[in-house]
C-alpha cells in the first residue's frame, strides 16, 4: 500500500474539532450540547451582506481577479483608515478566509527549516499552516497568572538563531483574549528591527475591545514598512463565518509580489463571499456597538461563573470572545471527551476545547480549557452549571 506524506503524518489535528465525532454520538443519544469548543457566533450576520448576496445579478460565476474585486479592495483601504491603519488597495491580497491569509503569509516569507516565534498559547491552525510550509514554531510561552501578558523580550531573544526569521502574534488573542499594549508592541517592534524580522500579526478581533482598551495595530508602530504583514478576516467582525473571505496586507512589495504568486495558484477568493463582505462594509456601527455591549455581558458573566467554582481560575479578557480557565482536573483532553461520552445533567453536557491542542511545548495546557463565550447568557447559564456539576463529579478531579 503506498505511503502517505509525512507531512500528512505530521500534521496535528485540530483541538477544536477532533471531538465532534463525540459529541455527535451524545446528540444521537438525545443529549443538549452548548458549543463553547469553537468561535461560531450565535449573533445575526448584518441583513445588508446577506441582502446583497441574495440579489447578487449575476449569470456567469466568474473568476475575481486573483487578489480579489478591485471594487472590494478600495472600499477595504477605506475602512481600515478609520483605525489610522493607512494603506493602498493594491497592498491588499483578498483570502479564502484569514486561515489562507496566514498560509500564503508564511508561504510567501519563509523558506523550510525557518523559525517563527509565537506567544503560546496561540491559534491551534498556526502550528498546522507551519507543518504545511516545512517551518518551525519555536513557543515563547505566557502564563495564566499573569493574564497571558507578552512573555518578557528576554525569553524571545533566547530563541533567536540564524534560522529565526518571524515572530506571529494575534492581537486581540484567540484564544487567551489577552489585548497587547502599545508598549508592549514597540518592545516587539525594536526586536523586530534588531534583527531583521518578518512580524505576523492576527487582527481578526480588532472590534472586540473591552473596557475602553484601545486596539493597537503593528501597522501603527512606525519604521516597520518592510517587516509588517497584517493578517485579517471578516469570519468574526461580521458573525459570517462560512462566507471564508480574509485578507492578508503589506507595504513590502516584495512580500506581496511573492504573495501574489501563491494567490494567482489558488486563481480567486469566492466571488459571493467577496460580494457580501463589499456590502458588509456598509454596516451601520449601531451594529458593533450593539454586539460589543452584548460579548461584554456574556464575558462578564461566564469569567465570574467560572471564578466562583471551587478550584477554577479564568483570567479576566480584554478582547475577543475566548478565555483560558485552569480547571482542578488531571487531563483536558480527557476531561472534555468525558463531558461528551460520560456525563450529562438534565439531559444536557457543554463542549470545551483542550488547552493542551494551543501550546506547542509538550505538557503544557493539561489542566486547562478554552471557551468561546459566543452563546446566549441565558445558555451559558447552563452550560455554566453543566460544568460546576460535572466539576465535581470527574473521576479525574485533582481536589
Amino acid at each position: 500500500m503506498p505511503k502517505i506524506s509525512y507531512k500528512g503524518n505530521k500534521m496535528p489535528s485540530s483541538p477544536i474539532r477532533k471531538l465532534v465525532p463525540f459529541a455527535e454520538a451524545a446528540k444521537k443519544l438525545g443529549r443538549k450540547i452548548y458549543h463553547l469548543n469553537i468561535g461560531q457566533p450565535d449573533i445575526e450576520t448584518p441583513k445588508i451582506m446577506l441582502d446583497a448576496i441574495k440579489n447578487a445579478d449575476i449569470n456567469v460565476l466568474e473568476y475575481s481577479h486573483s487578489a480579489g474585486f478591485e471594487s472590494y479592495r478600495k472600499k477595504l483601504a477605506n475602512y481600515y483608515k478609520s483605525f489610522n491603519i493607512n494603506i493602498d488597495s493594491s497592498e491588499i491580497i483578498i483570502t479564502t478566509g484569514g486561515s489562507e491569509a496566514i498560509q500564503i503569509a508564511i508561504l510567501a516569507c519563509f523558506n523550510p527549516g525557518d523559525e517563527i516565534i509565537v506567544p503560546e498559547p496561540f491559534y491551534a491552525n498556526y502550528n498546522g499552516f507551519a507543518c504545511a510550509a516545512d517551518v518551525i514554531i519555536k513557543p515563547v510561552k505566557s502564563y495564566i497568572e499573569t493574564g497571558f501578558a507578552l512573555p518578557v523580550i528576554s525569553e524571545f531573544e533566547k530563541l533567536i538563531t540564524p534560522k529565526t526569521k518571524g515572530i506571529m502574534i494575534c492581537n486581540p488573542g484567540n484564544p487567551t483574549g489577552y489585548l497587547y499594549s502599545k508598549e508592549e508592541l514597540n518592545l516587539l517592534k525594536e526586536l523586530v528591527i534588531k534583527y531583521d524580522l518578518f512580524l505576523l500579526s492576527d487582527e481578526v478581533y480588532r472590534e472586540f475591545c473591552y473596557d475602553g482598551k484601545e486596539y493597537i495595530s503593528v501597522m501603527h508602530l512606525n519604521d516597520l514598512n518592510e517587516n509588517v504583514i497584517l493578517l485579517d478576516s471578516i469570519s468574526k467582525r461580521y458573525s459570517a463565518c462560512g462566507a471564508r473571505i480574509g485578507a492578508m496586507i503589506s507595504k513590502n512589495k516584495e512580500v506581496m509580489n511573492a504573495a501574489m504568486k501563491f494567490a494567482q495558484a489558488r486563481l480567486s477568493p469566492p466571488t459571493f463571499g467577496q460580494i457580501g463582505a463589499e456590502a458588509a462594509l456598509n454596516t451601520p456601527k449601531e451594529y458593533f456597538v450593539k454586539v460589543q455591549k452584548e460579548y461584554v455581558e456574556r464575558r462578564d458573566f461566564i469569567i465570574d461563573a467560572l471564578n466562583k467554582m471551587e478550584g477554577v481560575f479564568c483570567p479576566k479578557p480584554s478582547g475577543a470572545f475566548y478565555c483560558i480557565a485552569r480547571l482542578p482536573i488531571d487531563n483536558s483532553d480527557k476531561f472534555c471527551q468525558w463531558l461528551l461520552e460520560s456525563f450529562e445533567y438534565n439531559g444536557e453536557t457543554l463542549m470545551l476545547a483542550p488547552a493542551t491542542g494551543f501550546y506547542s511545548t509538550p505538557g503544557s495546557g493539561i489542566n486547562e480549557v478554552r471557551l468561546a463565550y459566543v452563546l446566549n447568557v441565558e445558555d451559558l447559564k447552563k452550560a455554566m452549571l453543566c460544568l460546576e456539576k460535572a466539576l465535581k463529579v470527574y473521576p479525574g478531579r485533582t481536589l
